[in-house]
């Protein structure tokens, strides 16, 4: 049996965000890509995109 991926609710001022700003993307592809920026903006994210081990230290700098 396949696992199926987990629902997310949206807080209401995403959701319009999504609609206003990329009302011709696929929600799931923005919200993918949002996710990634983020993970890699926080140091949770090596050069190649893979998720790193270890302890986290926070920020890059």
């Amino acid at each position: 049996m396949t696992k199926l991926p987990p629902r997310v609710t949206l807080h209401e001022s995403t959701a319009e965000i999504l609609r206003r700003c990329y009302r011709y993307e696929s929600p799931a592809d923005v919200l993918a890509r949002a996710l990634r920026l983020l993970a890699n903006a926080d140091g949770h994210l090596d050069p190649a995109g893979r998720i790193t081990t270890g302890p986290h230290t926070g920020r890059r700098t």
